[in-house]
């Protein structure tokens, strides 16, 4: 079987920790091009992985025969950009949040199916292992009925992983649209509509920007979200937590408490109500903290599907779906307003 040709536009950290050494390690791919505009990283990104360097992404989508491309551009291009790649042909794996709106994230759907290509959006929790085995106990009712959760990912800030650091894209509005909620919070509220199985019809969002000076987006939110079922909790999502990385979820349910990724040695401990204990060594989850190389499962997955005609686990559809339950929040935090289905989930 011939390769898939692989183009990353947008070279910044995502795609130098991520992306780049994912798809480089594939042996199913070959990165025929990169595209920055910064000319110096982008010249030096095409000779470390041999690929060709452009600086205009219109140009490389006319001048390259590529089969997919990897969009890792600030927020607001998400939409512009995937859909151009969408409309020339190529598969495309959009980073989080997909969009800046939900018209947007309309649009990248349409374009996807208007031109038969796969989109996917790279939340990589749905992968962590701890992730996918709390799912499977719950869905095969271990703890019983879920009544509540609680989910938090927090870490000191984007400026220690940016290529730009303080002066990264991640602190400006016109080109981040949101801040913490859409770095962080997004991931979370994929990742509990994943291993809920459920969608959340409610959303109470305090979204604040009170720990970062010379930024015009959120860095510290707190959320309530009630699913359709009425399962109840809360999700933070911060960039002030500047000690050490929390990235974990706790899932109450009515035989037992599942506690992922919260305790030191075990990825997953589930606890029982007749005091059996059960420590689950799962593999730990990719963390800023440690420089970010291992392998999330993203590009193999988005191959597989992309290149293979293998199942795509995060849609356009689903990217939307976890899009809404952040601009949901931010919604209500604005108004102080509970946002309802109609919001979230229209």
């Amino acid at each position: 079987m011939s390769k898939m040709k692989v183009a990353v536009i947008g070279c910044g950290s995502i795609a130098q920790h991520r992306h780049l050494p994912e798809y480089e390690a594939n042996e199913d791919v070959v990165l025929t091009a990169v595209c920055d505009i910064n000319e110096d990283r982008v010249d030096e990104i095409s000779k470390q992985y041999g690929a060709k360097a452009y600086t205009d992404y219109q140009l490389l989508l006319e001048k390259e025969d590529v089969d997919a491309v990897s969009v890792c551009l600030p927020n607001y291009l998400h939409a512009p950009v995937t859909n151009a790649a969408l409309n020339a042909g190529c598969h495309v794996l959009c980073e989080k949040p997909m969009a800046t709106s939900k018209e947007e994230a309309e649009s990248m759907i349409a374009a996807a199916e208007k031109n038969g290509k796969k989109l996917m959006i790279a939340h990589n929790q749905r992968f962590v292992p701890s992730h996918q085995k709390a799912k499977k106990l719950i869905a095969s009712g271990e703890i019983g009925k879920v009544y509540s959760f609680r989910t938090a990912f927090g870490h000191g800030g984007p400026e220690g992983w940016s290529v730009d650091g303080a002066d990264s894209w991640f602190f400006k509005k016109d080109q981040a649209f949101i801040g913490a909620m859409g770095d962080l919070g997004v991931h979370k509220a994929d990742l509990l509509r994943y291993i809920l199985g459920e969608e959340f019809v409610n959303v109470a969002g305090f979204v604040e920007g009170n720990a970062k000076e010379n930024s015009t987006v959120d860095d510290n939110a707190v959320c309530i979200l009630r699913s359709e079922n009425g399962i109840i909790g809360t999700m933070a999502a911060s960039w002030a937590y500047n000690t050490t990385e929390d990235n974990s979820t706790i899932i109450y349910g009515e035989k037992g408490t599942l506690r992922l990724e919260d305790h030191p040695h075990y990825s997953l401990v589930a606890e029982f109500n007749n005091g059996d204990v059960v420590n689950y060594q799962l593999g730990k989850i990719q963390s800023n903290d440690e420089g970010g190389q291992s392998n999330s499962h993203v590009i193999d997955h988005f191959v597989n599907g992309a290149w293979k005609n293998g199942e795509i686990l995060i849609t356009g559809e689903e990217g939307m779906k976890s899009l809404e339950v952040i601009l949901a929040a931010v919604q209500s935090s604005e108004s102080g307003v509970v946002s309802t289905k109609e919001s979230v989930n229209k």
